[in-house]
């Protein structure tokens, strides 16, 4: 198994164990064959690179950007369609630990931050059950692609991601200083929206007790199949062609019939999110109940809401409850693919916390591309 570090200048962010203990983590680590990444896209450079043969696994001790260049990395490789079925396992070790928090929730263990976000994940890499993970591909206006495993953001939450970067020295906590200060200059952002909404699943039920027996179902479909061990042999590559987004248009093409297209153009943020959690404790998809349900969830907020409702939204997302809030301004709908045209000329747009670049951008879901160690 190896494991990818965070750069050593980070290691002062890190929040999640005391020294002494960070210290000894890593060294078990080396033992088992572990790499610093040294600079951005390092992670990214090593993983284009190397013999995936000799690990059964890849373990991502940071947060969630140093995730997003190995699974990129992975994806540029000529052998992708073999190097991404590598399973991947996080730890958190960074000040964005979003995947760590959804792992963590999807084993529907009681809700866990710090050193005891840590305990889980490790215990459940520890366990070696993997499941499939889907992956997001986004087109930018260059025809650049890439490959996103948590979100997609524009406005509110882009502008907080990137400000906030000022404020890492503190931990996770950067993201509520962001957050407070993005409020006091609450912008409007012009642009325009479309999705493909996602088709009902066919066993739909409203009762929430499903959501227990399906997940459990789910956990021992994988421990009795020995081909979803951290250990089963990895399938043969079938060709070098990256997937084909079969649901996106060109970006200068309209969208088809099929899709809908939002008529307010006047948007205080646009989140596309896929897994259940955005940070440590923030719950934003309470509907994602496992690493590979199928749907991008999509929320929207229009122009027009107040200071103290957006704020209040925020604190309900801690605990889930934004959905349930009946503000008139937030538009929460599953989907499998959308476009976002920004109208101004500048601006923010993050794919898994991370800069891109600014312009026209649009995504589609691919199910169960990758594979995760979940427990």
């Amino acid at each position: 198994m190896a494991a990818a570090l965070p750069p050593a200048e980070r290691e002062g962010c890190e929040r999640t164990a005391p020294r002494g203990r960070r210290a000894k983590e890593r060294e078990e680590l080396q033992a088992g064959g572990s790499q610093r990444s040294e600079h951005q896209n390092h992670a990214r450079e090593l993983v284009r690179q190397a013999d995936l043969s000799q690990w059964d696994a890849l373990v991502i001790m940071s947060g969630d950007g140093l995730l997003f260049e190995v699974i990129n990395g992975l994806m540029e490789r000529a052998d992708w369609q073999q190097a991404i079925r590598t399973p991947l396992g996080v730890l958190p070790g960074g000040s964005g630990n979003a995947l760590a928090a959804s792992v963590h929730h999807y084993s529907q263990a009681p809700p866990a931050w710090n050193e005891e976000l840590l305990l889980s994940c490790g215990f459940l890499l520890c366990k070696g059950l993997v499941r499939s993970m889907h992956l997001v591909s986004v087109q930018l206006a260059s025809r650049r692609r890439l490959f996103s495993f948590l979100s997609l953001a524009w406005g509110f939450v882009a502008d907080v991601d990137v400000e906030s970067e000022r404020y890492r020295h503190v931990g996770a906590i950067r993201f509520l200083m962001g957050t407070l200060v993005r409020l006091a200059s609450l912008r409007v952002y012009q642009g325009r929206l479309a999705f493909l909404p996602a088709a009902p699943a066919p066993d739909s039920s409203p009762n929430h007790n499903s959501r227990r027996n399906a997940t459990n179902a789910n956990r021992n479909a994988i421990s009795n199949s020995s081909n979803d061990a951290v250990t089963a042999k990895r399938p043969e590559t079938l060709g070098a062609a990256a997937p084909e987004d079969t649901l996106l248009p060109g970006l200068d093409r309209p969208v088809p019939d099929s899709w809908t297209v939002v008529r307010e153009e006047d948007f205080v943020l646009v989140l596309a999110v896929y897994q259940s959690h955005l940070a440590e404790d923030l719950w934003a998809a309470p509907g994602a109940t496992c690493a590979d349900d199928g749907a991008i969830h999509l929320f929207y907020v229009t122009a027009g809401i107040s200071r103290p409702a957006l704020l209040r939204l925020f604190l309900a997302m801690e605990r889930g409850g934004h959905a349930a809030c009946g503000c008139p301004h937030l538009v929460y709908q599953k989907v499998t693919a959308l476009r976002l045209e920004p109208g101004a000329a500048e601006g923010l747009i993050t794919v898994d916390g991370e800069a891109v670049e600014y312009g026209p951008v649009q995504a589609q879901i691919h199910p169960g591309l990758a594979r995760l160690v979940c427990g």
